[in-house]
């Protein structure tokens, strides 16, 4: 039998990969190799840069349980200040030397013969190939860019750019702008870019709930405090309760817990109360329930169409021509830049992960998943494709912070790892019966969510897959985290005898 390049390789260098790796290494699971695309760590917080970007959970829940910083500048941090922060645990945690960056992988192909995945990669010296035992793929779901399916979006013969790929190097001041989209990244944009564009053209498919933000800067008085015995613990405490009352517990439990109900009349009254004009409002005005889709969170988006150099079209769009965009009614929007908020591609199975698995017998992950629906147990693992871990896997994520998710599944992996070495297997692999049970639960307990309530049909959430399922998990980050702990080893086989 091969012996592989590595033990394990995790692909990606944001927070799930930096999470996995520092999992890894307190476990003296060391012999890992992270495999990054970007010139630098961070993830969505590396490709993300465009004016006004900033979390919309809470700083004191948007960070590592082990790694709490007491230097946020903001209650809700700039995507600059995550950066730095993703940029402080790498090297705290002496994971540099471990990462190649510039490293895109394209394919992942296990070599059943050999018990090892085979990984094709491009560098900036040319391709390349490396083995490992263990596959992690801890690429994020904001990162891949998703263009909009509009005829003629290659003509437009100004300047066109994607949120997800700023380009800084475009003087915006003066110019006429449309912008495609009204999703969480537009919510930042538009507000920011309003105040020094001639024209501002914002064409909306559905409206987003809005809802202000507790945004304010943190004062030397307030960091000190988390300097404090408890203090920290305090503010996180109170943090996590906020974040799990707001989404998970209402979006997840919804038939019990109305919540909801309560956030729509709130954002309502929000919107009424920040935009004058009674029809802009009602263009503004969403028709399905809070929770159907992500919702935003900023003090002066919905205020901002209150400009007069600041127009909402709500016409579905035509094409896109070399002079802007022209709507079905025949209206030619001219614009000299043209932004797509249009988001990310979070549920497509051929991007998730970012390269092509093939599993034992040729098994193409993306073709199983359009046959047998979106699945991984526990959100980490998938039968029938040994060694091969996920940490954002289908039925994983319990829409708190993403850090509870790294941590949950960084521990599950752990664990199987972990019992790989006691048994001194060189295969792991759920079993069909586990994963079966799992995904059961999962379509059992789906019918509280508030997915599944008929307004959500409205919402064009990219929630839903191409199945019309809502991958996401059913369960409070509690009993998430109490079950990467907890769940039975035995759910694996394990198998082969290592040197």
């Amino acid at each position: 039998m091969v012996t592989p390049d590595r033990d394990t390789v995790i692909v990606g260098a944001g927070f799930s990969g930096i999470g996995t790796a520092v999992g890894l290494d307190r476990r003296g699971l060391g012999d890992y190799l992270i495999l990054e695309a970007a010139d630098g760590p961070g993830g969505t917080w590396h490709w993300n840069t465009y004016p006004g970007i900033a979390v919309d959970i809470p700083s004191f829940s948007y960070q590592f349980s082990f790694e709490q910083s007491t230097a946020w500048s903001r209650t809700y941090a700039r995507g600059a200040e995550l950066k730095d922060y993703a940029r402080r645990c790498v090297d705290k945690y002496g994971l540099r030397p471990k990462i190649r960056f510039g490293t895109t992988v394209r394919s992942a192909t296990f070599d059943d013969a050999q018990g090892v995945w085979r990984l094709s990669l491009d560098t900036p010296a040319g391709p390349d190939s490396l083995t490992t035992r263990f596959l992690v793929n801890a690429g994020g779901a904001l990162t891949v860019p998703k263009l909009p399916d509009i005829a003629g979006i290659d003509s437009f013969a100004g300047v066109t750019m994607h949120t997800a790929r700023w380009d800084h190097g475009q003087d915006l001041r003066g110019k006429r702008v449309a912008i495609i989209g009204t999703g969480a990244s537009a919510v930042q944009v538009i507000p920011e870019i309003a105040p020094i564009v001639a024209r501002l053209t914002v064409f909306q498919r559905t409206p987003i709930w809005c809802f202000p933000k507790f945004d304010v800067p943190l004062p030397a008085a307030a960091r000190a405090l988390m300097r404090l015995p408890f203090g920290m613990a305090v503010q996180r405490l109170l943090s996590q309760a906020y974040v799990e009352l707001t989404f998970p517990l209402a979006a997840q439990y919804f038939t019990v817990n109305p919540m909801a109900k309560r956030m729509g009349r709130i954002g309502l009254a929000y919107l009424r109360k920040q935009v004058q004009d009674p029809v802009l409002r009602d263009k503004l005005t969403p028709r399905y329930a809070v929770g159907c889709k992500r919702p935003g969170f900023h003090n002066t988006y919905l205020a901002t169409f209150n400009r007069d150099n600041v127009e909402l079209v709500t016409e579905p769009i035509e094409a896109v021509t070399g002079a802007g965009v022209a709507t079905v009614e025949g209206a030619l929007h001219e614009a000299d830049v043209l932004i797509l908020a249009t988001g990310f591609k979070v549920l497509d199975p051929d991007h998730v992960p970012t390269f092509r698995v093939t599993g034992p017998g040729g098994v193409d992950l993306a073709r199983f998943w359009d046959e047998h629906r979106l699945q991984a147990y526990e959100g980490v693992s998938i039968p029938g494709f040994p060694n091969f871990f996920t940490v954002f896997g289908p039925y994983g994520y319990v829409g708190s912070s993403y850090f509870a998710l790294i941590e949950a599944q960084t521990r599950h992996i752990v664990r199987c790892l972990e019992a790989a070495r006691r048994r001194r297997a060189t295969r792991v692999e759920v079993r069909p019966e586990a994963n079966d049970r799992y995904f059961a639960e999962m379509m059992r307990k789906r019918h509280r969510q508030i997915f599944w309530q008929n307004s959500c049909r409205l919402a064009n959430s990219y929630y839903f897959d191409q199945h019309g399922d809502v991958p996401l998990r059913p369960a409070s980050t509690v009993e998430a985290y109490w079950r990467s702990k907890r769940f039975p080893i035995d759910d694996y086989r394990f198998s082969g005898q290592s040197r």
